[in-house]
């Protein structure tokens, strides 16, 4: 069955992609939650109008988007974590604890699937992660792994 995705699904597809899944996973989950609808031909000529609204939310979104990446510049999030002597942490740090820290922290609310941590943080230390709020905004985050 082939559908067109309406959002961003992991180990599917990105939201407007035409894929094709296994039939019950589709008409049974997809569709029914709202993630999908069937790639007819009436739909497959929507897809254009789709993506153009799509493109206007996020233009206009485009100046917040802008103005978290102006408030984060120049500031180093502080998390902590219990670490041995050695200076290596139980575990590792995660997008969801870097969404909480921001959130904490700064007030800045962003979904934990933006955030994108490029390196394992699992000794303390300084690193950085990526936020993917916009294609145009380039939105990078330091974080530093201090010890509780």
């Amino acid at each position: 069955m082939e559908i067109i995705l309406l959002q961003d699904i992991d180990k599917v597809g990105d939201k407007f992609d035409i894929v094709k899944v296994k039939d019950g996973y589709g008409r049974n989950f997809l569709i029914p939650q709202k993630m999908a609808i069937i790639a007819n031909s009436a739909n497959r000529q929507k897809l254009d109008d789709y993506k153009a609204n799509e493109a206007s939310k996020m233009a206009e979104l485009l100046s917040e988007f802008q103005a978290i990446a102006a408030q984060l510049k120049d500031k180093v999030l502080r998390i902590g974590a219990k670490a041995g002597t050695s200076g290596k942490i139980f575990g590792s740090v995660t997008n969801v604890q870097i969404a909480a820290a921001l959130k904490e922290q700064f007030g800045i609310e962003i979904d934990r699937k933006k955030v994108v941590v490029p390196e394992e943080a699992k000794e303390l230390g300084t690193y950085t992660a990526v936020l993917n709020l916009h294609p145009d905004v380039d939105t990078r985050v330091v974080f530093e792994v201090i010890a509780e």
